[in-house]
């Protein structure tokens, strides 16, 4: 890949930071009397903002030298989405967790999960856009790969994988909950990092249903009960284990 297509889809997910960093911006200041629509778009917005970054750093994976290009782009980019979207999941995993424990509402977190979907669904949608402009090497093609058969294995091992990846990763954002965000959010992306290249080349490693979605459309078309089992059912199954075990045994045996 020619270094000018690179550079480019960086300025284009520059872009998509900056804009989105000002409409969170412009939200809470025109919406703070409205607390729930004023949820529902910075939820949005946040996850918009990772759905359509991820669609275009998946064009860059194969950029050289592998899997380097790859992996550095991941972790400054989660480095980047941590920094600049505080208070957001961007993940129906995340939502549920607090839901279970009793620290968000069922209404609430419904808002934020449906708040996640719509957001994966624009990004999704606008990434189409830019890519038939086709501003970049990256976005030759683009549009006529369908299905990328994230799952390079068995249906059951990519449930699995799926699984412990998202208990790996609920697990470690609670225990460090308590270290200063400046530093929690290399931790969280140094993880994210090391499980992408541990498990990406078998399930993609999203551990996130809302980017999941955005991300492989045309896979849960085709087989939707497949990829709704290993790329919903199995994260969130994850998340409530860590949430049971989090509040309901930790606190009896500590």
């Amino acid at each position: 890949m020619a270094g000018g297509g690179l550079g480019t889809s960086l300025l284009l997910m520059a872009g998509i930071v900056v804009a989105v960093g000002l409409c969170r911006r412009l939200t809470r200041r025109r919406l703070r009397s409205h607390p729930r629509l004023c949820t529902f778009l910075l939820e949005m917005f946040s996850t918009f903002q990772i759905c359509a970054c991820t669609n275009e750093l998946c064009l860059l994976g194969n950029a050289e030298p592998k899997p380097h290009t790859g992996l550095t782009l991941t972790y400054g980019f989660t480095v980047l989405h941590g920094l600049t979207l505080p208070g957001s999941t961007c993940n129906p995993c995340g939502t549920l967790q607090p839901m279970w424990g009793g620290g968000t509402s069922v209404k609430m977190g419904g808002l934020k999960i449906g708040a996640q979907f719509v957001a994966a669904v624009l990004a999704r949608v606008f990434m189409h856009f830019l890519w038939r402009l086709e501003m970049a090497e990256p976005h030759f093609g683009a549009l006529s790969q369908g299905c990328g058969n994230p799952m390079q294995t068995t249906e059951m091992q990519a449930f699995c994988i799926e699984l412990l990846f998202s208990v790996v990763f609920q697990l470690t954002v609670l225990r460090v909950e308590s270290i200063n965000p400046k530093y929690r959010v290399h931790l969280i992306a140094l993880l994210i990092t090391m499980l992408v290249y541990a498990g990406g080349n078998l399930t993609g490693a999203i551990f996130n249903p809302a980017l999941a979605f955005s991300l492989h459309p045309s896979c849960f078309y085709d087989k939707f009960w497949s990829y709704s089992l290993v790329y919903w059912i199995a994260p969130s199954l994850g998340t409530i284990l860590v949430a049971f075990i989090w509040d309901e045994i930790l606190p009896r045996i500590s």
